[in-house]
């Protein structure tokens, strides 16, 4: 099976450089966002739902530390950050890796050797994988190949859009996933189809596998931005 891609967040601020790393990329089969400030970055990353994060040392609105602190409060603290920048002092790339960056690559950086370092990160986080890995969230497990979800080790019937949304919420578990990513990477639809699929598919999956709290998991809209699957504490 063929490594799967992933959706990268580019935080920079140089138009000319945002559009090089960009290109390498799209080149290796990425979907690549550029986000211009920490402040277009922060409004508008729960409607990217993004693997991992390309992020400059100095934007024009704060500084990418600062948006690295941001991040690791936030819902999406899980997501993977690599520093890309032309400020490679050892005190700084330090202080990046002690505040919770996976890697700090200088400026300008070669092609093949920045989208190496982007795979070893997106394999450690689980995005990437020459064999889809199996997903445990207990009291579930998903098998994508075959696609098998066992609730408290007992098989369970889905339809194949059904378990295609779940994995890709469990994989994303505790952070905020837009309407129009769902549908955009489940459904392969345009965030301008009007649709109400996504509400009906999600109101099944509560009421089968009890991910209103019941299953020690819940599903929970969150107004305006999209779902959230979270642990429930004490539950399962």
């Amino acid at each position: 099976m063929a490594a799967r891609t992933a959706h990268v967040a580019l935080v920079e601020d140089d138009p000319v450089h945002a559009a090089i790393y960009a290109g390498w990329l799209e080149q290796a089969g990425h979907r690549v966002t550029v986000y211009a400030t920490a402040a277009e970055f922060r409004r508008r990353l729960g409607a990217g739902s993004v693997d991992a994060v390309l992020l400059d040392w100095t934007l024009p609105d704060t500084t990418g530390l600062a948006l690295l602190d941001w991040l690791k409060h936030s819902p999406h603290a899980s997501l993977p950050v690599i520093f890309l920048t032309g400020n490679d002092a050892e005190a700084d790339v330090v202080a990046a890796l002690r505040a919770g960056a996976e890697d700090y690559i200088a400026k300008p950086g070669r092609m093949h050797e920045l989208l190496a370092r982007i795979d070893s990160v997106l394999r450690r986080a689980g995005v990437m994988a020459s064999v889809v890995p199996v997903i445990e969230a207990p009291p579930f497990r998903l098998e994508p190949v075959p696609r098998r979800l066992y609730l408290r080790g007992e098989l369970q019937e889905t339809t194949d859009r059904e378990f295609e949304l779940l994995a890709f919420l469990f994989r994303r578990a505790g952070r905020i996933v837009s309407r129009e990513a769902l549908l955009a990477e489940v459904w392969n639809l345009s965030a301008d189809v009007p649709t109400r699929t996504i509400d009906t598919h999600v109101s099944r999956l509560r009421k089968k596998l009890g991910l209103n709290g019941e299953s020690g998991w819940r599903l929970a809209a969150v107004y305006q931005h999209g779902y959230r699957l979270e642990r429930v504490a004490g539950q399962g």
